[in-house]
């Protein structure tokens, strides 16, 4: 793994499991030191992740975590609305069957985790519905959406909004990956993108007071 990733991969991994909070400055000098690699890739993979929204940069702190607020959850999840419903719709008409068969494992292995709840299954859900989203937007095929997406994604693991689920809220979400994956087995691009709207809108309605 490059220098840069390493680094990158420190500080993403540290932001998403809370131990650099949000509104906390990270200097380049502890990247180094998480990664052990020189500043400058450590400078980099901070950039990178300023380019993805999870930091920003402020005068005289540098690097500071990103915070969000109510009113920018809301923005999100309206974006993701838009975007994956977009992105869904090409995957039903572009995923291979092989791409289509591993999201239907990660659903199967989400509704499992939300029907059983043993102990931390919060934060399995969560990786799961993560990975499930990210290998949805690369069979889309698109880089372009990609790179919109990739902060949008990060900002419900990073915020932690499984914790405001309930147990139905939780089997509610996993049944509509398992018919997102219905839909892209039938090629059917229209029923996709109208199963990922209200997943995405549900998910923003789950965490309104």
């Amino acid at each position: 793994m490059r220098a840069v990733d390493k680094a990158y991969e420190a500080v993403r991994g540290g932001i998403l499991a809370g131990r650099f909070a949000p509104a906390s400055r990270i200097t380049e000098q502890e990247v180094a030191a998480a990664a052990g690699v020189s500043r400058t890739p450590a400078r980099e993979a901070l950039r990178r992740l300023h380019s993805e929204g999870l930091v920003n940069f402020t005068p005289n702190q540098g690097a500071v975590v990103t915070e969000w607020s109510t009113s920018d959850l809301d923005e999100i999840f309206d974006l993701r609305a838009l975007l994956e419903s977009h992105g869904v719709a090409r995957a039903a008409t572009l995923a291979s069957d092989a791409e289509v068969a591993a999201l239907k494992q990660l659903a199967e292995e989400q509704l499992a985790e939300a029907r059983d709840r043993r102990d931390g299954y919060l934060d399995r859900i969560a990786v799961l519905n993560s990975r499930f989203h990210r290998r949805l937007q690369e069979a889309a095929g698109s880089p372009r959406l990609m790179r919109a997406l990739a902060a949008l994604l990060e900002a419900p693991l990073v915020m932690k909004t499984f914790l405001n689920y309930s147990a139905e809220d939780l089997m509610r979400s996993a049944a509509h990956h398992l018919e997102l994956v219905q839909a892209l087995e039938a090629r059917d691009a229209e029923w996709a993108a109208s199963v990922m709207r209200s997943h995405i809108l549900a998910a923003k309605r789950t965490l309104r007071p």
